[in-house]
């Protein structure tokens, strides 16, 4: 029996998607290998074993590659539109040590940590790559923060600004353990590892920035007036 186009529809789009993941796949090859600006389309298309044209019909330019390589990991960072709002002080804390372990287990990926070493290396000769890390990969992570700092205030667990509560937190959740890997000094941590860094980065954060720890706090400071 003939097949109608509708059939044939589910099979093209899946076959296109491949060929996009081939495409992303080699263009990542190629700019670790080469770097962003000597790294060609061409060649690119050649490992993926495509055609120029369809190389841009799929993707785009090299700038769009490079956007959809770094999108397609930090679109992991994004909090799930049914996340919900944690009500008390527990909640709260496993909840941040759920998004703590989340973004540490994926920025510490190596593929990532690749990434931002391309960017370090070609600052000079292509910013576009710090440009499109920054606005595709860390703004993202950025984000989820603020979004989880806003849920925990409407819910009054935290007082303050939430982008200033989320800069606090990440500096508590990082130290300098992304530093150590860009140069190469600090391995990876094990899933126990993040798991703990990140438990113990939250509970440093809601001890000086829940509600209740601020209401605490300013009653030790008053005592002695």
């Amino acid at each position: 029996m003939t097949k109608t186009p509708a059939a044939r529809e589910p099979r093209r789009a899946s076959d296109a998607n491949d060929v996009r993941e081939r495409v992303l796949d080699a263009a990542f090859a190629a700019f670790m290998k080469h770097g962003f600006a000597t790294a060609s389309t061409l060649e690119i298309a050649t490992a993926a074993r495509v055609s120029k044209r369809e190389l841009y019909a799929l993707v785009g330019n090299k700038e769009q590659i490079l956007f959809e390589c770094i999108s397609s990991r930090a679109r992991r960072m994004q909090l799930p539109a049914d996340l919900p709002l944690p009500r008390d002080r527990n909640a709260l804390l496993g909840a941040l040590t759920a998004l703590g372990t989340q973004i540490v287990r994926e920025l510490t990926d190596p593929a990532v940590v690749a990434v931002f070493r391309l960017a370090i290396a070609e600052a000079v000769r292509a910013p576009e790559v710090a440009r499109i890390l920054d606005t595709a990969g860390r703004e993202t992570v950025r984000r989820a923060l603020r979004q989880f700092m806003t849920h925990a205030r409407e819910s009054r667990l935290l007082d303050g600004n939430p982008a200033e509560l989320a800069e606090q937190f990440g500096g508590l959740l990082w130290g300098n353990l992304l530093v150590g890997l860009l140069l190469g000094v600090m391995e990876r941590p094990s899933p126990n590892q993040i798991a703990k860094r990140a438990c113990e980065a939250s509970t440093a954060f809601l001890q000086m920035y829940s509600r209740t720890s601020q209401g605490e706090a300013t009653g030790r400071r008053r005592g002695p007036v």
